[in-house]
């Protein structure tokens, strides 16, 4: 009687020990690697939109950057300390701007912006300056805003070219241009009052700046990258190519010309001053030595792009970049290259440079 009542709960008993049966294992085993897959497409698409998101923070900082390089050096064009730098006489040709003689150096300073429309006609003496296609390359000429060995500006330094201004009245020469050498006799112009030979004008560290653009970072890579040549120590002064900026892949620079009434603002845009005469300029006036001095703005626009591919990615956008010589729209793209699977954003800027357009600001 006992034994019967058992019965039933023992059967009972086996069949909850049974399992899962081999459908519900399958449908489990299912539902798991729909969730599981959920998962890495979420991860996986959060990894790409990250990356995406860090290459174009990069384009975006890289981009800024040349901006402000740019800008922070054409703002200083034409500094020369204290010299009344509209009072030099302009070189009767355009120097080039590559060649370091003192001589070249100085005939130079009257054009505090120099440059070459879409990279032609770059000097051989420009070493290594073989700027990529359709993009301009930039001169600036200028000093430094400290006087040498004042206020933690370094000190002279053998073999670089320091100007000296004249504050004297009776100085034979209101400037001096030459490679410091340790010799105090090199640099004799004295400062306000005449003073006698112990007290000095100050020196200040003469700079050339050649902007361009290359095909090469600098470490081997195919990237392109804004570059630029600057002076270092020899006798004449020697050239050492920087890389700045990655991912810069055009410039168009339009530069404003003050060319009627000298009043320090543009008469008209150009993006090649060399062969710029327009119509209302005096006859004989616009030659390229007088345009160059007579810059008085710069606008640049550039092209930057990710210095990494984006897959999947076709760019199809057409990118304005100002205005050519001519003064027809300047554009670039589509990029239809199979290959050609970056992201891409145009910067612009607008300069006043301050020291040329300022001495010729009426009261």
């Amino acid at each position: 009687m006992n034994t019967q009542r058992r019965h039933p709960q023992r059967r009972s008993s086996r069949r909850r020990a049974a399992g899962l049966s081999i459908i519900e294992l399958m449908i489990s085993i299912t539902l798991g690697l729909m969730i599981l897959t959920a998962v890495i497409t979420v991860f996986v698409n959060a990894s790409a939109t990250r990356s995406e998101l860090e290459r174009t923070s990069r384009q975006i900082e890289n981009g800024r950057m040349a901006i402000e390089i740019l800008s922070d050096d054409l703002r200083l064009a034409g500094f020369y300390g204290e010299l009344a730098a509209g009072s030099l006489a302009a070189p009767g040709a355009v120097p080039d701007p590559c060649t370091t003689t003192i001589a070249n150096l100085q005939a130079g300073m009257p054009l505090h912006v120099q440059g070459y429309f879409r990279g032609t006609a770059v000097p051989v003496t420009c070493p290594g300056v073989s700027p990529l296609a359709n993009s301009d390359v930039l001169v600036v000429r200028r000093v430094k805003t400290c006087v040498a060995g004042v206020a933690g500006c370094a000190a002279e330094a053998n073999d670089r070219p320091y100007l000296q201004v004249s504050l004297c009245s009776v100085d034979a020469t209101p400037l001096t241009l030459a490679l410091w050498n340790g010799n105090l006799a090199t640099f004799p112009l004295r400062i306000n009052g005449c003073p006698t030979v112990a007290t000095l004008a100050g020196r200040r560290e003469f700079l050339t700046h050649v902007y361009y653009l290359s095909t090469s970072n600098g470490a081997g890579q195919n990237i392109p990258t804004l570059k630029r040549l600057e002076l270092a120590p020899g006798n004449p002064p020697v050239w050492v190519d920087t890389p700045l900026v990655e991912g810069i892949e055009r410039i168009n620079i339009e530069y404003g010309i003050d060319y009627l009434d000298g009043d320090g603002n543009p008469d008209g845009y150009t993006a090649d001053p060399t062969n710029y005469n327009p119509g209302d300029c005096p006859v004989g006036a616009c030659i390229a030595v007088n345009n160059w001095a007579n810059v008085v703005t710069v606008q640049f626009h550039i092209l930057a792009r990710n210095t990494e591919r984006t897959p999947n990615y076709k760019d199809t956008k057409t990118y304005h970049l100002g205005r050519d010589a001519a003064g027809a729209a300047y554009t670039v793209g589509p990029f239809a290259a199979p290959d050609d699977v970056y992201r891409r954003h145009v910067y612009s800027g607008l300069v006043r440079i301050i020291n040329p357009a300022g001495r010729r600001d009426a009261p």
